[in-house]
């Protein structure tokens, strides 16, 4: 089965690669660029295009993928690259599928109402594998009338979707799940990191926590990586502090303390402190293990 016009990816990193593999792999077309070319150019030989820049992305391409780090650069690329470049009289369709700043987000859909595009935030919940195997979840916020035909391209992009509501609603409710499944991440790096200066063995004990009441799947996502130190990035550290940093922010704006969370970002920067930013959020199993209490006197 083929799709045409080709769905553009912006933005090549680890979820970004996948959703164009999965893409290519389904029978769309696929053109992807990002600013760094060579992290787009794997795709001539397996059946998409490196695009040679964002305009030719935006000509040919619809709808088109964002999968960038921040909210700033969505708004960036989205104002000053996709908009501009939008042949007169056509429309595109713009999935965001970044980590945003729910608030800033919802009033940059307000910003494009009226223009040449319809916007739709479908941050995902799950790590790079977990898309790469289809498990992945799509947090949908925006017009629910836009969703019908881009039923396919979901559909080979995610193993379920929610339409959570409005513009915006669908990142609070990504920060909201990050925040208890970066607790669970936290807590199985203590846990591993106890039982291993308890004499257990680590990996021993963590198929004993897979099959206990404190099972969470985590265990499944992280606790290998943890247990044999691979740290090679399916969600990196610097990401995960950048979220928990959006947790915090949403947090004071309503009034609440979020006590777990500013311990869990604290063992985050203590990593960035170190170098590790970029190496897979597992690696708070290290900060945890280099936390000791300190002798007294």
């Amino acid at each position: 089965m083929s799709f045409e016009p080709p769905v553009g990816v912006i933005g090549i990193g680890l979820m970004g690669e996948v959703f164009a593999r999965r893409l290519v792999a389904a029978g769309f077309g696929v053109v992807g660029f990002d600013i760094d070319p060579p992290k787009a150019d794997w795709l001539n030989p397996q059946g998409g295009r490196a695009a040679p820049s964002l305009g030719d992305l935006v000509r040919a391409a619809d709808p088109i993928l964002i999968a960038v780090f921040s909210t700033d650069q969505v708004e960036d690329v989205v104002e000053n690259h996709v908009l501009p470049a939008i042949p007169t009289g056509a429309r595109r369709t713009v999935l965001c599928t970044s980590t945003c700043n729910p608030d800033a987000i919802a009033a940059f859909g307000q910003r494009l109402r009226g223009t040449a595009i319809d916007f739709l935030e479908v941050p995902v919940s799950g790590t790079s594998e977990q898309v790469r195997r289809h498990e992945g979840v799509a947090l949908i916020g925006g017009d629910a009338a836009l969703l019908p035909p881009l039923a396919p391209l979901l559909d080979a992009l995610f193993a379920t979707r929610h339409h959570i509501g409005r513009i915006g609603d669908g990142g609070r409710a990504k920060l909201a799940v990050n925040l208890i499944l970066g607790l669970n991440r936290l807590a199985l790096a203590e846990g591993l990191v106890f039982a291993e200066r308890l004499g257990l063995d680590p990996a021993a004990f963590l198929k004993v926590a897979r099959s206990s009441a404190a099972y969470s799947q985590v265990m499944d996502t992280k606790g290998d990586k943890m247990v044999r130190g691979d740290f090679s990035p399916e969600g990196r550290v610097r990401q995960t502090l950048k979220d928990v940093h959006l947790m915090l922010e949403q947090a004071r704006a309503r009034g609440q303390r979020l006590p777990a969370l500013e311990v869990h970002e604290d063992v985050l920067a203590a990593c960035v402190r170190l170098g590790e930013q970029d190496l897979d959020n597992s690696r708070i199993v290290a900060a945890v293990r280099r936390r000791r209490v300190k002798p007294c006197g």
